[in-house]
């Protein structure tokens, strides 16, 4: 009887074998890129608004 040393599919070694880690998963699981992301996203998104209200308002005779 011969013994199989090969380790099982899910606790495999070797890199390419193991199933890559979904992008969206990955910027979920890091808070701290959650955390600029809630910061930056709605300041730039502030930012546009201010500029083209900015631009909207009529020049003074």
């Amino acid at each position: 009887m011969t013994e199989n040393n090969k380790p099982d599919d899910a606790i495999s070694s070797n890199p390419s074998d193991q199933e890559q880690i979904p992008l969206m998963q990955r910027v979920l699981d890091n808070p701290f890129l959650l955390l600029v992301l809630g910061i930056a996203v709605p300041a730039v998104f502030y930012l546009i608004w201010g500029i083209i209200e900015i631009t909207q308002i009529p020049i003074a005779d």
